[in-house]
């Protein structure tokens, strides 16, 4: 499908869909962009990439730019390739956040070779050692504002996403920001901030080893997360954010009212109802 593939950003995101090309044989070369020399040599040491290029000859060379770097370093570099692109070519990012990015590049003369997409999958690792292979089948991928890119480059976007087994799910960027607040940034905020309470409290770390239970380790497994890559999308998306935290904060107030009242009942209710989410997360 694609004669050449430029992956910026050959960690968890970048490794694991260019692994993805290569098993479905849908690339006959990737070429690797790094701001790290360590990690683009551990990406041709993996194979994740066959070549490691400067971004413009990388780009100069390729049918497909894919990024997934932080989102605040992907808003310059976003200018800069679709400075270098012809009309021939796709650039795609796999960011959290995409008001900001969207809005950036709405009025450049090749916004229509831009997809902005967003494939709803992670772990809490990074660089190019997290890369695993099939990491996007069954997995639900985002596409935003598709109606401003052009036609067939949306349609081959969205045909490789599927064939690495992933559904669509178009939206606008503003919808996609609220959304992702929701569903993914608070958790890794809640994650951060559970781990810090644990640190704080219990100063024996063999205690923490010894006693944490799956509940625990499942809870803040979140919070080894990079926070190079997830303080700019704290930022970017600040008020959706701040909003799902006032939300969030207003339930934990409930629990915590409850057990300083001793309001059992109102206990009892709150955990029904939040036994809700079952039908939706099986």
């Amino acid at each position: 499908m694609f004669n050449t593939v430029t992956i910026v950003g050959v960690g968890l995101i970048g490794g694991s869909f260019s692994l993805a090309l290569k098993d479905y044989k849908l690339v006959n070369k990737v070429i690797g962009v790094s701001r790290s020399g360590a990690t683009a040599q551990r990406a041709l040491e993996l194979g994740i990439v066959d070549e490691v290029l400067p971004l413009e000859e990388a780009v100069q060379q390729s049918d497909l730019i894919y990024l997934a770097i932080p989102v605040d370093v992907t808003l310059p570099v976003m200018k800069t390739i679709l400075d270098l692109m012809n009309s021939n070519q796709i650039v795609v990012d796999a960011g959290s956040t995409k008001q900001a990015l969207c809005k950036l590049v709405s009025d450049h003369p090749n916004r229509g070779r831009f997809v902005a997409s967003h494939p709803m999958w992670g772990t809490e690792y990074s660089g190019p050692d997290a890369a695993v292979h099939d990491a996007f089948r069954g997995r639900t991928c985002v596409i935003c504002e598709r109606e401003k890119s052009d036609p067939d480059a949306v349609e081959l976007v969205e045909k490789t996403y599927s064939i690495l087994g992933m559904s669509m799910v178009n939206m606008d960027a503003e919808s996609h920001d609220v959304h992702a607040a929701y569903v993914s940034h608070i958790s890794h905020i809640t994650s951060f901030a559970l781990a810090n309470t644990v640190l704080e409290k219990e100063r024996e770390e063999d205690a923490i080893f010894e006693l944490a239970g799956g509940g625990f380790e499942s809870t803040v497994r979140l919070a080894k997360s990079s926070p190079a890559m997830w303080g700019p999308i704290f930022m970017q998306n600040r008020e959706n954010v701040l909003d799902v935290l006032n939300e969030h904060i207003m339930q934990l107030r409930k629990f915590k009212s409850c057990l300083e009242k001793e309001n059992y009942d109102y206990l009892q209710e709150l955990m029904e109802n939040a036994n809700k989410i079952r039908r939706i997360l099986k």
